[in-house]
């Protein structure tokens, strides 16, 4: 497969692997890029010191092109920035800020920069601030969201008349025929976070993953939009948002409820309890942990027979 996201960043298959908080270490992201997509670095979790090994890592596990998300918003972003320049890293997907504070310093570096938005206004200024592609997460997502909660279906036709850039559809996309669909909508590839948390490579841990796959429909919610939006699956920590939601909790009263280390607690540490659990809907079509080589050869083999079958009498 050869288009515009496979050019870009001289891979064999337009798919880019999420850079998801405590799930996305070397060992994914290595696992990815050599299967033939992007593996992305999730370095929103990572101390300074952890990322470098991290980067390092995945500098001896792969000769494939990887990357690095980077949250603009994380208090070591400077350290972070530090680190990709000195370790050589080709390519940065930002998100959860300003595009237009680290586009230009990554650019004259020759890295290859995209931005994660949730709408159009902000896919402008991401093409404004001289990125090369942009990531349209829809509200089907996992982790941190759009207030606006636009559907993935909606949401890539439209980003796709307002950009003349590459996107990148995100949001539901676990699967050959999700794969299709977001490219008959526009897309020019695409990014899928949730299957790749149920992966073998995944950081995740294994209690967490195992309440991924066995997930169904309704089992996530969009959540703490008062405060950053998050999608949620439902647990205990999930109900006390809720409730606290429910009786018109403030912006103070929800944040001191979610506390710190709430998201390690439940991704990384399996507290399934009191952690926070974020996954996509597209977890209710999860039902295995598969190595990440797999399920890239499997979304592929899904995309070709899906789009043979559309051809088909036409």
């Amino acid at each position: 497969m050869s288009n515009k996201i496979t050019e870009l960043f001289g891979i064999k298959y337009p798919i880019i692997q999420g850079g998801m908080i405590w799930c996305s270490g070397w060992e994914l992201a290595s696992a990815v890029s050599n299967a033939g997509g992007l593996g992305l670095i999730g370095s929103g979790s990572m101390y300074p010191e952890v990322f470098l090994e991290h980067v390092r890592k995945c500098k001896k596990a792969t000769d494939k092109p990887f990357g690095v998300n980077i949250p603009l918003l994380y208090p070591n972003v400077e350290e972070h920035i530090k680190t990709i320049l000195d370790e050589g890293v080709k390519v940065v997907f930002t998100s959860a800020g300003n595009p237009a504070t680290w586009t230009k310093k990554l650019k004259e570096n020759g890295i290859t920069v995209v931005h994660v938005i949730a709408n159009t206004k902000f896919a402008l200024k991401a093409q404004d601030a001289g990125v090369d592609a942009i990531v349209a997460e829809g509200f089907e997502a996992g982790g941190h969201n759009g207030r606006e909660e636009t559907t993935t279906m909606c949401l890539i036709p439209m980003i796709r008349k307002t950009v003349n850039i590459p996107v990148i559809a995100a949001g539901g996309i676990g699967t050959g025929r999700g794969m299709l669909a977001a490219m008959a909508l526009g897309a020019d590839g695409v990014q899928i976070g949730s299957r790749f948390v149920a992966s073998t490579e995944s950081s995740a841990n294994d209690h967490f993953k195992q309440a991924v796959i066995k997930a169904v429909e309704g089992d996530t919610k969009l959540m703490l939009k008062q405060v950053t939006p998050v999608r949620l699956l439902k647990n205990k920590f999930f109900e006390e948002v809720f409730q606290a939601e429910a009786k018109g909790a403030s912006v103070e009263e929800l944040t001191q409820l979610l506390g710190r280390g709430r998201a390690k607690k439940g991704m990384f540490e399996g507290d399934l309890n009191e952690g926070e659990l974020e996954i996509g809907q597209v977890s209710a079509l999860i039902k295995e942990i598969k190595p990440a080589a797999q399920i890239i050869e499997e979304i592929i083999a899904e995309y070709k027979l899906a789009k043979e079958e559309l051809t088909k009498g036409f």
